[in-house]
This record gives C-alpha cells, sequence and structure tokens, in this order.
C-alpha cells in the first residue's frame, strides 16, 4: 500500500511520519521533494536559491517526481510506502498559482508518475487561527513566508487535487492531540 501524508507547514506531517515508523519499521519512509540524490538538489534549488518562473518551479518539481517514482516507489510497491507530501502537494502548489492550465498539470503529473498515485492520502488540515499560531512559533522558509491566505490556500487545494485524481482523502484536523491523529492514521490503514 502506498499512502501518503499531506498537509501544509506546521500541520505535524514530520510527527506523524516518525510513529508511523516506528509501528510499521519495515516500511519504506519517503518525501517529496527531496528522496533522492537528484532530488535533494533540486528541492535546494527551489526552496533556498528560488526561481524567477513558475514554470521553471514546476517543471524543477515534475523532474523530482520522476525520479522520486522511478528510484523509490516502483521497486516498493508491494510494501508499505509512506511519503511525506506526494503529486497531490505537487498539484496543489500549482492549481493555486493559476499559471499552468489544470488540463496541463494533471497531463504533466501523470506523465511524471506513469499513473502510481498514491492509494491513501490522509490530509492533516489546520484552522486559520491554529496556523497563524503555529506560524508564529518558528523561523519561515520560503513558502511559509507566503503567509497564511496562502498557506490555507494550498490546504484547500490538497483536498482539489484529491478530487481530481479521485483518490481517497482522509481529513484529520491537525489540532487534535498527536496521539489522537496517529490513532485515526492506523485505524484507515
Amino acid at each position: 500500500m502506498y499512502i501518503t501524508i499531506e498537509g501544509i507547514d506546521t500541520a505535524g506531517k514530520s510527527t506523524q511520519i516518525a510513529l508511523l515508523q516506528e509501528k510499521f519499521p519495515k516500511a519504506i519512509v519517503t518525501k517529496e521533494p527531496g528522496a533522492t540524490q537528484a532530488g535533494a538538489k533540486i528541492r535546494s534549488i527551489i526552496l533556498e536559491d528560488g526561481l524567477h518562473s513558475s514554470k521553471a518551479e514546476f517543471l524543477m518539481f515534475l523532474a523530482d517526481r520522476a525520479e522520486h517514482l522511478e528510484q523509490i516507489i516502483k521497486p516498493n510497491l508491494d510494501e508499505l510506502i509512506i511519503s511525506d507530501r506526494s503529486v497531490i502537494s505537487g498539484i496543489a502548489y500549482a492549481l493555486i498559482k493559476k499559471d499552468i492550465s489544470q488540463t496541463a498539470i494533471l497531463h504533466m503529473n501523470r506523465f511524471a508518475t506513469d499513473g502510481i498515485y498514491p492509494d491513501k492520502v490522509f490530509i492533516l488540515k489546520l484552522s486559520k487561527k491554529e496556523l497563524e499560531y503555529r506560524l508564529s512559533q518558528k523561523e519561515h522558509d520560503k513558502i511559509e513566508a507566503r503567509g497564511s491566505e496562502y498557506l490555507l490556500g494550498i490546504q484547500d487545494a490538497l483536498i482539489s487535487a484529491c478530487e481530481l485524481l479521485d483518490i481517497e482523502a482522509i481529513m484529520i484536523d491537525a489540532s487534535e492531540s498527536i496521539e489522537a491523529i496517529h490513532a485515526k492514521i492506523i485505524s484507515y490503514m
């Protein structure tokens, strides 16, 4: 089974993935972007150096996704794969920019993934109030610096991406306790 934990920054994805890794030590745990050697370089270019063109950024994410699929996802489809983000995030971030058509976004992602998508998507949802509180407690990366409205738009786009790909999405209130969130994820696996 190929599952992904999705959510905007500060939603608790890393915490939940660490707990799942403890519960399922033989699982393949991965992330997008940056799980492969090439992906780490791509992630650095996008998040640290930045690009002027949002189309170039989109294409870089597609390159990471294609490499990730070939190196990690395809060889392990008969195992439990737990991913921190996936094609769902890629589509969501592209959708809110509105400079690439939805049709192109879907076709290009299908091309990059060979149509291999997560079996289940867990979306950790935050309210605006909780998101703003969590953001106030940390330094911001390039994405977080875009603000809460931008991040909440991404959260809505994550849901839309699941609908567009016809993938089961399980919504979980990210303001619940770490243990309660973990129990809900396990109950749906």
